[in-house]
């Protein structure tokens, strides 16, 4: 084998090596040194078989050991070591296999986690258990992530829907740069004008273009999330897009949540934040509970979006809330079913509450973050859902 083969050889063991640990790395016949050998120690303390003396035995356990100092620490390698997506991963492996919400509620701890959604959805979890003295670093916590999805989502959510409100005006006398000319063209297929030496063209008697939404007259956009424990990312990114909706001139925007009880949380829509901590993961569902509610704020249902973000598991009257769903489709108000939102892919849901929604033309499907804007824009205009094709 010439060198370069050997070096190519070498990095391939090494790969081998790290990848399997120190517990399953016979037969490749490497040892680690400097940058590999921390590196190595602080994925053997998470996935690991060497845990403690309580576990050892039952598969891949971890040593991280029982104190935020040692967590911190290893937090901190991690964040050396690894780039800031495999660092979420590793915290919430950590969070979820370990039980280290409890040491969450460590103020320096909580100041060493590289913060994501996922993260905030334990903290918000943890409620009224958390000390006064950790509170206040989970919020900041809780605003940096809040403020990063804020960056990445805001703008291109604005820009849709104003554009979509702006469609969905539509103008008698429009502006020449705002005529609709595929509308107008077959609103006056029947007009022609024959031409000299033949043919003939069409005459445009009624323009129809794109209006400026009347803000005396606004659309309403009701988002009702399920705050049960499953739900966690969904709720951090709905309190995001409740306050960017409420932000949009055209758009009266209220934010509900329910598990078994409902809360309405439209006057802290200013604030993210003071959304999150106002809401209470985990508890049972109660739909039917959630959709009453909604339906006893809807004053002009043909201007009314009423978007339900929830996985369906309904604990409360099945027979009333689909009757609810009925009654609230037929009146006009367009009911959007979103199973998730958040980039976590689709849950678990009741596969019959999502064919009884679709029937009455809100399909049910799991929506990202990055496609909530169209969604809401396609509602807003009535036109068919941009619905995944991994939905229900």
């Amino acid at each position: 084998m010439d060198e370069q083969g050997a070096t190519a050889e070498g990095e391939r063991l090494r790969r081998w090596r790290l990848v399997l640990g120190a517990d399953g790395a016979e037969g490749t016949g490497r040892t680690l040194s400097g940058r590999d050998a921390r590196i190595d120690e602080a994925m053997d303390s998470l996935y690991g078989e060497s845990g403690p003396p309580g576990r050892r035995g039952t598969g891949r356990t971890a040593g991280l050991g029982a104190s935020a100092p040692s967590v911190a620490r290893w937090l901190g390698d991690i964040r050396t070591y690894f780039p800031s997506p495999v660092v979420q991963v590793m915290q919430r492996d950590a969070i979820d296999r370990l039980g280290l919400g409890a040491l969450l509620m460590e103020p320096e701890l909580l100041e060493a986690v590289e913060p994501d959604v996922h993260l905030v959805g334990t903290l918000l979890s943890l409620g009224k258990a958390m000390p006064e003295t950790t509170r206040e670093t989970a919020r900041k916590v809780v605003r940096k992530v809040v403020e990063d999805l804020e960056r990445r989502l805001a703008p291109r959510t604005r820009t849709t829907l104003t554009g979509a409100l702006d469609r969905s005006a539509r103008a008698r006398r429009p502006r020449p740069r705002d005529i609709d000319w595929d509308r107008t063209i077959r609103a006056n297929l029947g007009n022609h004008l024959a031409l000299p030496g033949g043919g003939s063209t069409v005459v445009p008697e009624r323009l129809i273009g794109y209006g400026r939404a009347d803000r005396s007259l606004k659309k309403e956009v009701i988002l009702c999330v399920d705050q049960s424990g499953s739900m966690a990312a969904s709720v951090v990114h709905a309190a995001v897009f409740g306050a960017v909706l409420a932000s949009v001139r055209a758009l009266s925007t209220r934010l509900v949540v329910f598990d078994t009880s409902v809360v309405d949380l439209t006057d802290q829509l200013d604030d993210p934040v003071d959304v999150l901590f106002g809401t209470r993961l985990g508890g049972g569902t109660d739909i039917n509970r959630a959709l009453a509610y909604c339906q006893s704020r809807i004053t002009r249902p043909a201007d009314t979006v009423v978007v339900l973000v929830s996985d369906l598991h309904e604990g409360g009257i099945r027979d009333e809330m689909a009757a609810r769903a009925a009654a609230m489709t037929a009146s006009g108000v367009r009911l959007v079913a979103l199973l998730a939102l958040s980039d976590e892919g689709t849950p678990s849901y009741d596969r019959e509450h999502a064919a009884m929604l679709a029937a009455l033309g809100a399909p049910a499907f799991a929506c990202t973050p990055d496609l909530f804007p169209e969604v809401m824009a396609a509602a807003l205009e009535n036109r068919p859902l941009p619905v995944p094709d991994t939905g229900a």
